[in-house]
């Protein structure tokens, strides 16, 4: 049966390839931006109605993040909208060892809906379309707990995750956590994409205050400053986090994608390649 779903975060990193896999299924997708019409807008809950009317299911992500202040009011509010407008599913994008995150999964599991918890390690997606893409740009990628291993996990595999809970009532009440099958630090990361693209990249160890002061040095918004020393203090060094899990492999039946292959795929389209704005 071909269902109404709505993609919170529709052009994001995750939202936009679960939009692409529902609709090369049939099922009526329903992206939950600011851009679209009607505009979903986490800062103006007015107008949420409008953009639940008729959905079956939803899918959440909240942007920056879950950790962030307000995050809870706003999730529990859509939550409470959700069940006014008939909603039957909710699907939670959260973060693996995020202590404020798991305190939102607890409104939606809560809330009297059906949900699916996802639960996802750092993507791999960071190096190439978020945060750490411009250093690897620039030759020179600089960031600290350089030691920390991290089990990343691809967008594509959250994203067939994702769809399989929208679509499967087996999933109902359940909570996924979904890593890589192995674990990297940035060193070795660097040097892989390194390898990939031909490139000559270089790899400096720095504390969280020099990082935070650089950010601040080229104009990141205070708040975005915030998240990234909660997500390097709280998230990467959270001994949960450094935990490999099978759970894309009981979802999916197959084993979550390798961070090298993510990398040589993403090295072959360019993207690592780009020249650099003076």
């Amino acid at each position: 049966m071909k269902k109404n779903i709505l993609v919170l975060g529709g052009k994001g990193k995750t939202g936009r390839r679960i939009v692409a896999r529902l609709n090369e299924l049939g099922h009526k997708v329903r992206v939950g931006s600011r851009s679209e019409n009607p505009a979903f807008d986490w800062d103006k809950p007015a107008g949420w109605p409008a953009v639940l009317e008729g959905m079956d299911s939803i899918y959440i992500t909240y942007q920056p993040d879950l950790a962030v202040p307000g995050a809870k009011e706003a999730i529990e509010a859509l939550t409470r909208v959700a069940k006014g407008q008939g909603v039957q599913k909710l699907v939670l994008l959260s973060g693996k060892g995020e202590v404020e995150a798991e305190a939102c999964e607890q409104l939606v599991i809560n809330c009297g809906l059906d949900y699916t918890i996802v639960r996802a390690s750092w993507f791999s997606q960071n190096f190439s379309e978020s945060f750490f893409l411009e250093p690897i740009l620039h030759g020179h990628v600089a960031l600290p707990q350089a030691d920390t291993k991290v089990p990343y996990v691809d967008a594509e595999d959250i994203a067939d995750v994702a769809v399989e809970a929208l679509l499967d009532i087996k999933h109902n009440g359940q909570i996924y956590e979904l890593t890589g099958s192995r674990l990297l630090t940035f060193r070795e990361v660097t040097a892989e994409i390194a390898t990939a693209t031909g490139r000559e990249l270089a790899f400096t160890a720095i504390t969280l205050p020099e990082y935070t002061e650089m950010l601040t040095m080229h104009g990141v918004p205070e708040d975005y400053i915030w998240l990234i020393n909660y997500l390097f203090v709280e998230v990467l060094d959270n001994e949960n986090n450094q935990i490999i899990s099978h759970d894309i492999e009981k979802v999916l039946g197959r084993k979550a994608k390798d961070f090298s292959d993510y990398v040589v795929e993403t090295a072959a389209t360019g993207v690592w390649n780009q020249p650099v704005e003076a």
